[in-house]
């Protein structure tokens, strides 16, 4: 039969589904590996959308989404970031990873470069590549607390560079950009007229710091900021798929076409228990909030009586430990031994970028029992090896 396009055939597996979907044919396996939060979905979010069906609101919504949805992304989106964001700025995506390939689609063009953390989410590069676009990984070292450094991203850029893609709080990671950083890092993209595409996917949880957005740091008639949001992780709505993108002005028209051609819309239902989700009762995040630093601080007791050295997590769901002591250099093949010997799925380093060899990433999310008991069977690190990343 004909060949597929180049660009499709070789975008990477998963690496995280790879460990994940093992997990899932193994009976009695521990599943740490992916981000799913664990808790039902508030009551009033789930009548919202069966109401919506029951009116039998099924037909199409404009390409930017319902009104009253766009609103209250935009009243809330305000509020907490202290920015004036009308909603007309607002489009409503098929969760945050539609939000990316919108903004990527409307910003890169063949063989543009975009510059995207490693270790980050796979979906970056993945992204820009089906766009023929080319993904350039800038490092986030250990030693300098997994943090993006303006000198190697200088050392980076060509006459191609387009876009610089930003994540915090960070998946796999859970760091969290300071103010002063966040401001350095919107210095650096004004000073080389770079696009920012900003993914706030775990705005919501932070740990005793807050949640700095790059929009802060916009400026008007000069705006260059792209942030992509969700409600999959803030209201446990993965299966929903309902996120957004906060824009720069003056781009609707230009929207409109780019999402006609991807989705059309957000299906209806889902945009109405979204409504729900953001202007009702908002138990479900202060919940999920307490048990996420409640079982980041029990992962992290354990990790230490191992001797595992970690990243203190500053946000999101996830630990990030080096566990090279025991992967002989080939993380991504170890998780499944580990998961074959010890019943336990962990995500591999290297589903992030090369530099997360010998590093595994735990989700947070789950069961506390479940989770303590996974982490407790890890390989102790074995002692005198130099363990410092977590150390006071």
């Amino acid at each position: 039969m004909p060949k597929i396009s180049s660009h499709a055939d070789s975008l990477p597996a998963n690496q995280i589904r790879e460990i994940t979907q093992a997990a899932w044919a193994t009976p009695g396996a521990i599943v740490l590996s992916i981000g799913e939060p664990g808790f039902p979905v508030a009551r009033h979010v789930l009548e919202a959308g069966m109401a919506a069906l029951d009116r039998d609101e099924t037909n199409y919504t404009p390409n930017a989404g319902i009104a009253p949805l766009r609103e209250a992304f935009a009243a809330r989106f305000s509020a907490q970031n202290a920015v004036d964001v009308d909603p007309g700025r607002v489009y409503v995506t098929a969760g945050a990873q539609q939000g990316l390939h919108l903004a990527m689609s409307l910003l890169l063009d063949v063989g543009d470069e975009v510059l995207i953390p490693n270790p980050g989410y796979p979906t970056f590069g993945m992204t820009a590549g089906l766009l023929h676009a080319v993904p350039v990984e800038y490092p986030l070292h250990a030693e300098h607390g997994f943090q993006p450094r303006v000198k190697d991203l200088e050392e980076l850029l060509s006459s191609r560079t387009r876009v610089i893609v930003l994540n915090s709080p960070s998946n796999p990671l859970g760091a969290v950009f300071s103010e002063g950083l966040t401001r350095e890092l919107m210095e650096f993209a004004r000073a080389h007229d770079l696009w920012v595409i900003s993914d706030e996917c775990y705005e919501s949880f932070t740990y005793d710091v807050p949640h700095v957005s790059p929009a802060r740091f916009d400026r008007p008639g000069a705006d260059r900021v792209f942030t992509s949001i969700t409600l999959s992780k803030t209201y446990g709505l993965t299966g929903i798929r309902v996120g957004a993108l906060i824009t720069p002005p003056g781009m609707q028209q230009q929207l409109d076409n780019v999402m006609e051609s991807i989705v059309s819309c957000v299906a209806a239902s889902s945009q109405y228990s979204a409504l729900a989700a953001l202007t009702g009762p908002q138990d479900y995040v202060a919940t999920a909030l307490s048990h996420y630093r409640s079982n980041r601080d029990a992962a992290s007791a354990v990790l230490q009586s191992l001797g595992i050295d970690f990243l203190d997590a500053e946000g999101a769901f996830y630990l990030w430990a080096d566990l090279s002591h025991a992967t002989d250099g080939d993380v991504r093949k170890w998780v499944h031994v580990l998961l074959r010997e010890r019943g336990v799925a962990v995500a591999p380093g290297t589903a992030f970028g090369s530099i997360g060899e010998g590093w595994i990433r735990i989700s947070l999310c789950g069961d506390s029992a479940e989770l303590i008991d996974g982490l407790s069977r890890l390989p102790a690190r074995p002692r005198g090896d130099d363990a410092d990343l977590n150390q006071d």
